[in-house]
């Protein structure tokens, strides 16, 4: 099966160097180029890519903004932001809305391969970064935590790369039922949203990212 791909980038090298490189790969077909997040927009409702690999600081509209506006018109494409910035709380922010997150130091392999496992559905955030949430997020907390089966199973949906509707269907259960949970899941971490949810899970050991 081939991927189809749309890069944004601002920097013409950045951007031809990224598709010269995937189209190494056979498996990989670049159908388009964008200069600004704005043109990723377009193109991306224009040619349906299956993956949209997003810069996140770019001209007009920067790449967080894009990847909310393709989320909209373009359901089915995954997204990936790749990015230089220093992890922080808007990266946090940002992670918790796109399938993959990686870093622009990134090998080749490592690339191909998160744009393969964010094209078949699963989460992809570069182990960099992941290292680097933890960081951020400091020792685990000091809390102790008591999640129903129930809450335990739609947590560790949390940590791919589905959709509380995906969720739903994956557990056979209403799509509002999984936000109570969620909802549920992030009062007893004391967390704010889904991704330091996720985090302080892992930092816990209540589910891994494997």
């Amino acid at each position: 099966m081939t991927v189809r791909i749309l890069i944004a980038d601002d920097h013409e090298v950045v951007r031809k160097g990224l598709a010269m490189v995937l189209r190494l790969d056979p498996a990989f077909e670049i159908v388009g180029e964008a200069r600004d997040g704005a043109e990723a927009v377009s193109r991306a409702e224009a040619l349906c890519p299956d993956v949209a690999l997003l810069d996140l600081k770019m001209p007009i509209l920067a790449g967080d903004a894009a990847a909310r506006q393709i989320r909209l018109r373009c359901p089915q494409t995954r997204i990936i932001i790749l990015t230089g910035a220093e992890v922080d709380d808007a990266v946090f922010d940002v992670i918790e809305m796109v399938d993959g997150f990686v870093l622009k130091d990134i090998s080749p392999d490592e690339l191909s391969r998160a744009i393969r496992s964010v094209a078949a559905g699963e989460r992809y955030v570069h182990s960099v970064v992941v290292e680097r949430m933890k960081a951020e997020m400091g020792s685990a907390p000091d809390i102790r935590v008591s999640l129903s089966p129930r809450e335990m199973e739609v947590l560790r949906q949390m940590a791919t790369a589905a959709t509380y509707r995906e969720i739903g269907q994956k557990l056979f259960i209403s799509e509002e039922t999984v936000r109570s949970h969620a909802k549920n899941i992030l009062a007893k971490l004391n967390q704010p949203n889904r991704t330091r949810a996720v985090v302080v899970a892992v930092k816990l050991g209540l589910i891994t990212l494997d």
